[in-house]
């Protein structure tokens, strides 16, 4: 979606996953709302039509560019429960990979009021009113959150709170079209609107501790109130001529700075280009698994991750599961030069498999990325965060101004290295680029027991490169929602707007004149 620079107006464009989120962030833009209101209106609608990949009941990492002010980063990610047993899970070979031990305290409404302080002209209320008559009213189930169903039916069956929301009445549960209603849900956002952070105390976070302790959980009211989402200074570095913003550990923005030389490459041929990319994929997969973790908890050696090169690493398989559908992005820029690029995520398909049927809340699983070695920079402990896949980017040159963000979990910076080339070339069509085939490497987090590309049909060159490493190839029959869901905006330095919307998603951009 484009849009040229004839009007006066201020104008808005914003990328997302879901029609409704769009419709929220128009909501907003018409209100008098600038770029950071449109990106929470539309975060605040996805956590209602697509808790398959966020909720409020998750995690939010987030860049903000503002006119005048360097790029800052929100890092809203939950620590583990002070209570928590690590002494008996360092029994065990890995970090389950659902139920109440893996369940953190979820950022997401901390993070939405970090970034609304940061410029937003609307406040929350709005744009969690909408959410919260979204959820009452009812959507109807896109084809993502159908799939979704699908893959996860026995975790859905084994949950109560699950059952009774995304069942369909009469002993089966929801398909495409149908309407999904949130009761609970809907009378939780109204709560939060009135004051966002009812989230950490009151009614709210006791239902949810009182839950996860009848599962299992030693969650309480104290942990939750602990939480705060953190301000930071982002990782930056400047490759290819462009300059680029990633979050902090614990999250892994900095293995996509390790991998950007190769991926901007101007030397090489695009089959040269692409296996040097492949190869470099392959050492950063091994060296952020062997080092990325919370500086809270012990030195993090960000150098190697920013630089995985010459490793000689052979490190072991990620141990968290499969993680297809676990996150959202949002993208926003407006005119004024602000930017903003959020992710929020539940971490793999409906989190914990947990639903609080007294908040209506998915409970997200990001404490299965822990190790349970305590020798591991990830390690587990109390008021540690877990390693985290969450990659928002904001890039900039000369003349352009790029927002980025993607859904694939642990295969984000693989992901969003594919496209980064194209899109900071500002003749570029966004929309072309989102839509050209892709690989992703992984092993567990993608479904195999060993270190594997997957690659959809039309990346030959990857595939070779694979062949001449070693590393196993999976094909798939068409595009898939391990190649990631990406969404972009760009602001031009003449003021012209463009944003693309990944096609492998249920989404779409726009581009909104503003009151």
């Amino acid at each position: 979606m484009t849009e040229s620079t004839a009007a006066a107006s201020r104008r808005v464009a914003v990328a997302a996953p879901h029609p409704a989120a769009l419709d929220a962030a128009a909501e907003a833009v018409a209100a008098g709302g600038d770029a950071i209101d449109a990106a929470l209106a539309a975060a605040a609608a996805l956590t209602v039509v697509y808790p398959h990949q966020c909720s409020i009941g998750g995690d939010l990492v987030a860049l903000v560019r503002r006119p005048g002010h360097a790029v800052t980063a929100v890092v809203s990610a939950g620590a583990a429960p002070s209570g928590i047993d690590v002494a008996a899970l360092a029994q065990q070979e890995r970090m389950p990979r659902q139920g109440a031990q893996t369940v953190t305290v979820p950022g997401v409404v901390a993070g939405w009021r970090a970034i609304d302080a940061l410029g937003g002209r609307l406040g929350l209320r709005p744009a969690l009113r909408r959410a919260a008559g979204l959820a009452a009213d009812g959507a109807p189930v896109s084809a993502g959150l159908a799939r979704a169903i699908a893959v996860r039916e026995h975790e859905i069956r084994a949950d109560a709170g699950m059952t009774d929301v995304f069942g369909d009445g009469a002993g089966g549960l929801l398909g495409v079209g149908d309407r999904l209603v949130q009761s609970a849900l809907a009378a939780t956002l109204t709560e939060l609107a009135a004051d966002p952070g009812a989230m950490y105390r009151g009614r709210i976070a006791a239902s949810m501790t009182a839950r996860l302790r009848e599962l299992g959980g030693v969650h309480t009211e104290a942990d939750f109130a602990a939480h705060e989402a953190e301000l930071a200074e982002p990782e930056q570095a400047d490759v290819g001529g462009v300059r680029w913003w990633v979050a902090p550990p614990p999250t892994q923005g900095v293995v996509l700075l390790g991998i950007l030389p190769e991926a901007l490459a101007d030397d090489a041929d695009s089959a040269d280009r692409t296996a040097e990319l492949v190869d470099a994929v392959h050492r950063a997969a091994l060296v952020r698994q062997a080092e990325l973790g919370d500086p809270r908890g012990g030195p993090i050696d960000v150098a190697a991750m920013t630089d995985p090169r010459d490793t000689g690493r052979t490190g072991a398989l990620p141990r968290a599961g499969r993680a297809l559908g676990d996150t959202v992005a949002v993208t926003a820029a407006d005119t004024d030069g602000t930017v903003v690029t959020l992710i929020q995520s539940v971490y793999q398909l409906f989190g914990s498999g947990i639903l609080d049927p007294g908040t209506g809340v998915v409970l997200h699983n990001r404490g299965s990325a822990f190790s349970t070695d305590p020798a591991h920079p990830g390690h587990v402990g109390p008021g540690l965060r877990p390693p985290h896949t969450l990659l928002p980017v904001i890039a900039e040159t000369d003349g352009l101004v790029v927002g980025l963000g993607c859904q694939g979990g642990s295969a984000q910076p693989w992901i969003l290295a594919q496209v980064a080339r194209d899109l900071v070339d500002g003749d570029s069509d966004p929309v072309a680029v989102l839509g050209r085939p892709r690989f992703v490497v992984g092993a567990r987090d993608l479904g195999h027991e060993e270190m594997t590309l997957v690659a959809e049909p039309g990346t030959d060159d990857a595939t070779a490169a694979a062949t001449a490493l070693g590393l196993p190839v999976a094909r798939t029959d068409g595009p898939v929602d391990e190649a990631g869901h990406v969404q972009t905006v760009r602001l031009h330095a003449d003021g012209h707007l463009d944003a693309a919307s990944d096609p492998r998603a249920d989404g779409r951009a726009v581009v909104l004149h503003a009151n």
